[in-house]
């Protein structure tokens, strides 16, 4: 990977140059790097150019694949590479070619925008942009849910302490930051103190599904053929205790199982946690391993062909800021069972895109319950009702115009 980005003198063409600043570029690290991908593909059609700067070795296996231009400012000795990998968290934790980049390439960009909050990533930023003149924004990604801090008490006194130093005032000297719903805005301002920032809603977005649906179903099924034609419930998401997995589980067990014999659950997703193991031991305790099916992380075809599939997508998060994959299953018409707890449950329920309960077991079950009451006719109806519900609010082509609008407001 370059170190400097060779570049075009700033505004000699009428572009706007934007840079990127995250910890990873891993595709299984999740949204971050999806909200960055979908929308630089339209950014490009209004004459936006998007580069990426992060914490990535220069020989992680993940940086080919990228196809933005990439300056990976990580550890490039093997044997700290094999530390990292024992201990991926100190990938983040550090970088001393991170803040002299930014410093002496800021001026080359338009508007810069750092993603997420508690790593070295937002230190970095914060140290070398107090003093540039170049505008940058910050997309905390749901990191200021006040989930976190239940959950994690003594974690939220350390991040307090961060938040003096580093979080609050790179999010109080942004010119803007931006939350995915007006949910997550909300909940920001009671995280930590003092909480001061110009904050902005725009939706995130993704393109919408390719059209070869057909293809797309024959890829799914061809790669799995152990589920045959069997109808499923599909959750596509990280395999993590956040995510509500085994309460799923317990949920499918206990609301379908018996009720509808013909239909599966399928877990798709990475499973870096290793929680995996865990949760096939309580489907076999519950006798209901061979309805469960988990393929791992999907991708291109595969993925649109779960979806398209599936009778309906479920997220039983316990924390969401947005959730990618319920814009993705709506892009598909598949109807969304999802918690209270997924900032983007009130987009589900204005468009009758699905149905919403809370995040324990019993909300999991009337989930499922509920749905495995509607007739054929009522499903058809609402998946019609997520596809509409995807075209008029997740729809990444109205997600540019509002970023383009916030990043041209920050140069003047």
């Amino acid at each position: 990977m370059a170190f400097r980005p060779q570049r075009w003198p700033r505004f000699a063409t009428g572009k706007m140059n934007i840079l990127h600043v995250i910890s990873s570029v891993n595709p299984e690290t999740g949204g971050p790097i999806e909200v960055i991908l979908t929308s630089a593909g339209v950014l490009k059609e209004h004459g936006c150019t998007c580069e990426v700067l992060s914490l990535d070795s220069p020989i992680d296996p993940w940086i080919k694949s990228l196809p933005l231009p990439l300056y990976a400012m990580g550890p490039r000795h093997p044997l700290f590479l094999k530390l990292c990998h024992a201990i991926p968290r100190l990938r983040s934790a550090y970088s001393p070619h991170l803040v002299p980049w930014l410093k002496e390439n800021a001026k080359l960009y338009d508007a810069i925008v750092i993603h997420g909050l508690w790593d070295y990533v937002a230190l970095g930023a914060r140290r070398a942009l107090a003093k540039s003149k170049v505008p940058y924004f910050v997309y905390p990604h749901g990191m200021l849910d006040p989930y976190f801090n239940k959950a994690h008490r003594v974690k939220s006194v350390a991040k307090q302490i961060v938040w003096w130093f580093s979080g609050g005032p790179l999010l109080a000297h942004a010119r803007n930051v931006f939350f995915a719903t007006e949910e997550e805005r909300q909940l920001a301002h009671h995280s930590f103190w003092p909480f001061r920032c110009r904050d902005r809603v725009i939706a995130f977005g993704t393109q919408d599904v390719p059209k070869n649906s057909e293809a797309q179903i024959a890829a799914f099924r061809a790669a799995y053929p152990q589920l045959d034609s069997r109808k499923f419930i599909l959750f596509l998401s990280r395999i993590d205790p956040k995510k509500g997995c085994d309460l799923l589980i317990q949920a499918f067990a206990k609301a379908v199982a018996t009720r509808d014999p013909a239909l599966d659950l399928v877990m798709a997703g990475p499973d870096a946690a290793g929680w995996g193991a865990k949760l096939r031991m309580i489907a076999e305790d519950l006798g209901i391993d061979d309805r469960i099916h988990w393929p791992g992380m999907l991708k291109g075809d595969q993925k649109w062909g779960a979806f398209r599939s599936a009778e309906a997508f479920i997220l039983p998060s316990h924390q969401e800021n947005f959730g990618m994959v319920i814009a993705e299953a709506m892009a598909c018409g598949r109807p969304v069972l999802t918690t209270d707890k997924v900032n983007s449950w009130r987009e589900v329920q204005d468009s009758g895109a699905g149905l919403v309960a809370t995040d324990d077991l019993n909300g999991i079950t009337q989930l499922l319950e509920q749905f495995l009451g509607l007739s054929f006719e009522e499903k058809q109806i609402m998946g019609q009702r997520a596809r509409q519900g995807f075209l008029n609010k997740f729809d990444i082509g109205a997600m540019a115009p509002q970023l383009i609008e916030a990043f041209r407001a920050g140069l003047n």
